[in-house]
Order: structure tokens, then C-alpha cells, then sequence
């Protein structure tokens, strides 16, 4: 169960790709939060993520939070509760400081990551091993302001096949990141109908990814490119995330 929410949260932190160049498609204020499910009835647990702005050693940041847990039947088993928080440049949306504590069945993990851009090195605090590592970078994202980077990307005449990469700063190590454009669909949900943009992620295969995942996106087709369902094909069943309520997009809502 773990590595089922651990996809969820890592998708919802950092799948939407697509605006218009030079404007933001989020603004402080905005509130998304997730349904998630098995095999399509058993409710799962809960994600949300918020955006605000905060300052960071003298500057104005954007600062997002990510939260998820377990609820219902699952909660009995198998408790979740995660927390990933980041500050990230509001111009260049660069990621300053990352936070990740997670606590999922007993296996807990605390860490606090800074970028430095003077040296390109990471400085990682691990203070559930009592660790520090320092760990060279260029051009990394982490779980979360990866999101709202690529939102921004145009991909207005995108086709069919291509990708969008970049690279993902996640425990320590630099994993490349990919999206894979699948097309468009227009889905009903509690919202209406939506149309949207199918978009599945390839990550690098080792340790902690698969070669591909067998994960797909739907993503709204407007301005404000979120997530409104999401579906992993696991080895038993399948672990489903929809949007279940919003506010404070930067665009009104095409449901």
C-alpha cells in the first residue's frame, strides 16, 4: 500500500504540464484536492495541495504544500500520513527548499533539502538517519514545484508521441523525469464534462522507479492545466485519484 500512495502523491506533485509561455497558469491562493480510490470503490485516502506566497531569507517566494493520508477500511491496516512542503522562485519557479516527512505503516522518513545555486549543490539533511550529503546539480526540480514548472510549459501544438523532460531532485539522487503525450479526451466527472489532455510519465528505471509506469494523467485543457483524474494499473487492482473540489485558480473552471 505504500508504494500506492507514494505514486499518487508523487503524480499529483508532479504531473501537470502545460499554459501559455510567460503566464502563470496557478496563483497564490489556489487549492486542489484529491480523491483517491482502489479498484475503482474502496476509498483510499485523501491529497491535497496548496500554493501561497511566504519569504525566505529576505524574499518573496511561492511556498506549496502537499499533504496525503489514508482513510476509511485502508486506515485500519495500513496508516498514511505524508507531508511534502516547497519554496520555489516566483519568476523562475527554481526550488530554494524542499521538505519531505512521511509516515506511512511505520516506515518514516524526515528530510530537508536547500539549493544552493552559487556551488550547484544540494545540501540534504536526513534527520531520520541522522545524515547530511551534499549532492551536485543543474537544473533540477523537486516533487513539488516541478508541478507548477511545468504548467507553464506551451505545449499548445504538441503531437502525439512527444515528450517533455526534466530532470527531478527526489532522496538524494537526480532521476530523469519524462511526460508522454497520449492525446485528448473529454471526460464526465462531478464537475461535468471536461476536456482534457492524456499524458502517462517515464521515469528512469532503478531503485525506486520501473523503466515505465503504468500510470495515465488527464489533465484539464485550459488555462489553468490541472490534474482531474489519475490512474495506476498496479499488479493487484488499480489506484485511482479525482479531483473532488478547487479554489482559487488563476482561471475560471471548464467543468
Amino acid at each position: 500500500m505504500k508504494k500506492y500512495i507514494l505514486i499518487i502523491l508523487f503524480l499529483a506533485s508532479a504531473i501537470s504540464v502545460f499554459g501559455q509561455e510567460k503566464v502563470q497558469a496557478f496563483k497564490a491562493g489556489e487549492f486542489l484536492k484529491y480523491k483517491m480510490s482502489y479498484s475503482g470503490f474502496l476509498r483510499a485516502g485523501t491529497a491535497i495541495l496548496e500554493v501561497s506566497e511566504k519569504e525566505l531569507n529576505g524574499k518573496k517566494v511561492y511556498y506549496t504544500k502537499g499533504t496525503g493520508y489514508t482513510s476509511g477500511m485502508i486506515k485500519w491496516f495500513f496508516e498514511v500520513d505524508d507531508t511534502y512542503e516547497s519554496y520555489f522562485d516566483k519568476e523562475f519557479i527554481k526550488p530554494y527548499l524542499f521538505k519531505r516527512k512521511i509516515d506511512e505503516g511505520g516506515y518514516k522518513k524526515y528530510r530537508i533539502t536547500t539549493f544552493n545555486y552559487k556551488s550547484n549543490k544540494a545540501y540534504v539533511q536526513d534527520f531520520t538517519k541522522q545524515k547530511d550529503t551534499s549532492i551536485a546539480f543543474s537544473n533540477v526540480q523537486d516533487m513539488l514545484s516541478s508541478f507548477y514548472y511545468l504548467r507553464n510549459k506551451n505545449v499548445k501544438n504538441m503531437q502525439k508521441g512527444e515528450e517533455i523532460a526534466i530532470d527531478m531532485f527526489m532522496d538524494s539522487q537526480v532521476y530523469p523525469f519524462k511526460l508522454r503525450f497520449l492525446g485528448k479526451e473529454t471526460l464526465k466527472t462531478k464537475f461535468g464534462k471536461v476536456k482534457t489532455l492524456i499524458f502517462r510519465p517515464l521515469v528512469q528505471s532503478g531503485r525506486v522507479f520501473k523503466a515505465q509506469e503504468s500510470v495515465t494523467l488527464w489533465i484539464t485543457d485550459d488555462a489553468n492545466k490541472i490534474p482531474v483524474k489519475i490512474k495506476a494499473d498496479l499488479s493487484v487492482g488499480s489506484l485511482r485519484a479525482e479531483l473532488e473540489a478547487y479554489r482559487g485558480l488563476v482561471s475560471p473552471f471548464k467543468g
